[in-house]
């Protein structure tokens, strides 16, 4: 495991308990699954590389651009399936075929993930079959520049 997955880790773990806040990207007060991955970035690096849109909760329930994919395409590096990925990585999921990517979370070890659930906050959950058959898309966040 490479320095920033440990520390990607370290900070997605940290995270744990914070409440859901649709759009929110504030530990301990609240966020999103865009937020958990937004504020794991403003620690890594610093300033997030591009503003994030408004969004409606429902935005990603319409067939159209995959924004969540394009987007992690531009920032992070992308991994060539599951079996690439390593604990620290970001998974995207597609939760029904016609509809775009909609969720993401930070895989953990011994088949885990931390995700913020709306009806939870953020949380570690099992990364069970219903989950790893809707992963989308593996990336790993790049190596900070020195």
């Amino acid at each position: 495991m490479t320095d920033t997955r440990e520390r990607v880790l370290v900070i997605a773990r940290r995270w744990i308990g914070t409440p859901y806040r649709h759009q929110g990207s504030t530990e301990g007060v609240g966020c999103d699954c865009l937020g958990l991955v937004r504020g794991i970035w403003r620690e890594l690096y610093g300033d997030e590389p591009e503003t994030a849109p408004p969004y409606a909760p429902d935005w990603a329930e319409r067939p159209g651009e995959e924004r969540l994919l394009s987007t992690a395409a531009r920032h992070f590096r992308p991994l060539s399936g599951f079996g690439e990925a390593e604990p620290g990585d970001l998974l995207l999921f597609r939760f029904r075929p016609q509809f775009s990517v909609k969720h993401a979370g930070i895989l953990d070890e011994d088949g885990y993930f931390i995700h913020a659930y709306e009806q939870a906050g953020v949380i570690r959950a099992a990364l069970v079959q219903g989950y790893r058959r809707r992963v989308a898309g593996c990336y790993q966040f790049p190596e900070p520049s020195i």
